[in-house]
């Protein structure tokens, strides 16, 4: 069986077993006939709650995957990840501007919308002063994103304690920045899933580019690459997608590390398969996580970046590691 069969088996098992789990455990049959019809309670949150959240979780690891893949693509390494890159907290910055801040459009456009705006801004910010320091390379690039992604935090919270008031639960606020999948109606998850298919098509188209810049600018331009904008280029899609995954689950770091790293280790660095396998096992991180955050502590529940982090960092660590011993 190729691989793509069998990532796609181990999502859906995921899946199901995220199904299960929970406040109560839920049995396969019970799912059958919550996706049959019953009309009983259990079956209607079934339906109603915990299916929409799950399948969202996967579209948000898939998104965060997808991104990764991208951004470690343009910067040519692997440590790269939109959370490092200050790419998350932009957005999240945007994000809460929209929460906190009456505004005359809706939610559920300003969320998003503010979220891109403040994921591609940070991202320009960032180039702008690697130039200004007369180095692009990937160290002062990273090094600059997370100075850029400290500055952010603290601007993140500077407006939490400044625009929040009675009518604004900061908890709700601050709990949907550490990380957590809300549940959305079907027609948000039906946009959602529009979203997330359009962005993996738009980054399948920039596989092809990947794989020239990583073969050296120089390279890539004598192969008839125009660089500088491809870079534009694959740095907005790769903001668009992640401002789509913050929009949808606030910030999770990690992912966007971890999936591209577990594909490339599975079947190689050519970016048509990369992406959509980093897609995949994105997706199926987010989803066990999220099952986890939901089942740990019930009825309780943890945020979702938190177990991310604790599962994320000891991954950075040997990543680095085996990166400094070549």
């Amino acid at each position: 069986m190729k691989l793509y069969g069998k990532l796609l088996i181990c999502l859906l098992l995921t899946i199901t077993l995220a199904i299960c789990a929970g406040h109560t455990w839920a049995n396969p049959i019970e799912i059958m006939q919550a996706l049959m019809g019953d009309n009983s309670l259990s079956a209607r949150l079934l339906a109603q709650w915990r299916l929409p959240r799950v399948l969202t979780s996967a579209l948000v690891g898939g998104l965060l995957g997808l991104s990764g893949a991208i951004f470690q693509g343009v910067f040519r390494n692997p440590l790269t990840e939109p959370w490092l890159l200050g790419a998350s907290g932009g957005a999240a910055v945007g994000a809460t501007i929209a929460l906190l801040v009456p505004l005359a459009i809706p939610m559920a456009i300003s969320l998003p919308l503010f979220s891109f705006v403040g994921a591609f801004a940070t991202i320009l910010l960032v180039l702008s002063i690697a130039r200004l320091t007369g180095s692009l390379d990937v160290t002062t690039l990273l090094l600059t994103g997370v100075a850029i992604s400290a500055m952010l935090s603290a601007i993140r919270s500077f407006l939490m304690m400044s625009l929040s008031n009675e009518t604004i639960s900061l908890q709700v606020v601050l709990s949907w920045l550490m990380g957590g999948i809300q549940t959305p109606s079907w027609t948000g998850l039906i946009i959602a899933t529009g979203l997330f298919i359009m962005g993996l098509v738009i980054a399948l188209r920039l596989a092809h580019g990947l794989d020239l810049l990583g073969l050296g600018e120089n390279m890539a331009t004598t192969m008839g690459l125009s660089v500088n904008r491809f870079i534009l280029l694959a740095l907005l899609v790769g903001s668009a997608i992640t401002a789509c995954a913050v929009a949808l689950g606030g910030i999770i770091g990690f992912v966007g590390l971890a999936a591209p790293h577990i594909a490339r280790w599975l079947s190689g660095s050519q970016h048509k398969r990369l992406l959509p396998q980093a897609t995949i096992i994105g997706a199926i991180l987010v989803t066990l996580a999220d099952a986890l955050a939901r089942s740990l502590l019930s009825p309780g529940e943890i945020p979702l970046g938190v177990i991310t982090a604790i599962a994320g960092t000891p991954l950075f660590i040997v990543l680095l590691a085996r990166r400094n011993k070549r």
